[in-house]
């Protein structure tokens, strides 16, 4: 985002703040939260984390995405950090087949520096391509990173593969298109 831009965005916002409005007085405003409440008192973190478990499995992205962030990120006690990282590839590999950028953006961190997953180039360089194409300017940078470190050869296999993947989406797309359009079908008209 540009200077231009950013400076545009805050003065919006900032002009937005000033204004006494709220989504209830306006069908045209929806209010913007996570899907799960997870920082909560030691004593309802169980209760939290089992709430937004139901969430995620039933098919919620942004609720798979913060249950994969929480045990990424880990807890502090006693001084301990821990992490639990095969429940943050878990829940992260959920939301990141849905498109989830930022879940594509760790998942591909998690590759590259070998957290809870053997390190992999390759596939991390797909992930954070795949996130930057989803919107993620963490991953357009960390992907651009990685580039000049990789061999050519990686650089190449990891190309091929997401041009396979973008083929594969395209085909899908074009799939659905079709049957969605009346009067068009699959075959060509013979005369």
């Amino acid at each position: 985002m540009n200077r231009t831009s950013c400076t545009l965005l805050t003065g919006c916002l900032l002009l937005l703040a000033s204004l006494p409005i709220s989504a209830a007085d306006n069908s045209l405003l929806v209010p913007v939260t996570g899907s799960c409440l997870l920082n909560v008192a030691p004593e309802q973190q169980s209760a939290a984390i089992s709430a937004c478990q139901t969430i995620a499995r039933n098919g919620d992205t942004e609720a798979q995405y913060e249950l994969g962030a929480f045990y990424y990120q880990g807890e502090f006690k006693d001084e301990q950090h821990t992490r639990d990282l095969s429940q943050a590839l878990y829940w992260f590999e959920q939301a990141s087949l849905k498109g989830h950028a930022q879940a594509q953006y760790y998942l591909g961190l998690m590759f590259y520096r070998g957290e809870g997953v053997p390190e992999n180039h390759i596939q991390a360089l797909i992930l954070l391509k795949m996130a930057s194409v989803n919107g993620s300017d963490d991953a357009l940078d960390a992907a651009d990173q990685l580039y000049e470190q990789m061999p050519q050869g990686q650089v190449e296999l990891a190309n091929q593969v997401l041009g396979e993947i973008f083929r594969d989406y395209l085909m899908e797309l074009q799939g659905l298109q079709q049957s969605t359009e009346p009067g068009l079908t699959s075959e060509p008209p013979f005369n």
